[in-house]
């Protein structure tokens, strides 16, 4: 049909679906033209509004695919409800504040953070999600090639950063130094969540040297959420 060229010619998908189904079932017999052409808009709405989600999420690479429904809000485990549903508002993210997820190895630090990166891509936010040695061998790569302001000029204008696995090596100079630059860049502008096994206090000796540790603390954690896992981990019930 004309109609349904016309449609994919302008790259209207979702619309031109939803028309092919009204036409199938004869719906459109039965609508007004405003009635019709509201439906039609609303399924390109939602077309445009699925795709872009599904594009935010490929580009983050989440660990997990997880949803913040799915968080068992047990207050023994140290996860509270009117935390998480703060946190699923994506005011933090606005605002550009940080949240801090800490617990044993296996207790769902993981999980909930991938949890809290799909809400922010359901909202339309660009998230990006490393593993730190991995975002640190990126930076260091990206130093050797001649990359490395793209690289942290991409980072810095994602909304959300989430950095997983912090504290499982110790950083050791241009390390150390990247991690600053990177949490700098996002200070008070873009949120960045980190989850570690290691509880805050121990952060210092992972980042071992004093100056630049204050530094990254005192714009991480001072105003942070903090989601404190408690028990063993959840994998030996598996």
């Amino acid at each position: 049909m004309k109609l349904e060229q016309e449609m994919k010619s302008l790259r209207l998908s979702g619309m031109c679906r939803m028309w092919q189904a009204m036409h199938e079932t004869r719906r459109h017999h039965e609508l007004s033209l405003s009635e019709g052409l509201e439906i039609l808009l609303q399924a390109e709405t939602q077309d445009r509004e699925n795709r872009r989600f599904e594009r935010l999420t490929k580009a983050a690479h989440f660990r997990y695919q997880a949803s913040v429904e799915e968080l068992h809000t047990n207050t023994g485990r140290g996860l509270d409800k009117e935390l998480i549903t703060t946190l699923a508002t994506g005011d933090y993210i606005t605002k550009g504040d940080s949240v801090i997820i800490t617990g044993a190895t296996g207790c769902g630090k993981s999980f909930i953070a991938s949890a809290l990166g799909y809400q922010a891509c359901n909202q339309g936010f660009k998230v990006a999600y490393f593993n730190l040695q991995k975002l640190l061998v990126k930076t260091k790569t990206a130093r050797i090639d001649g990359t490395i302001y793209k690289v942290f000029e991409t980072i810095s204008k994602t909304d959300l950063l989430i950095i997983d696995d912090f504290g499982l090596v110790r950083l050791e100079g241009q390390q150390q130094l990247d991690l600053m630059e990177l949490i700098e860049d996002r200070h008070s502008k873009a949120a960045t969540i980190i989850a570690s096994q290691l509880p805050v206090s121990g952060w210092f000796d992972v980042i071992s040297e004093a100056t630049i540790a204050d530094a990254i603390l005192d714009r991480l954690v001072h105003s942070s959420y903090k989601i404190e896992l408690k028990g063993e981990s959840v994998r030996k019930n598996k």
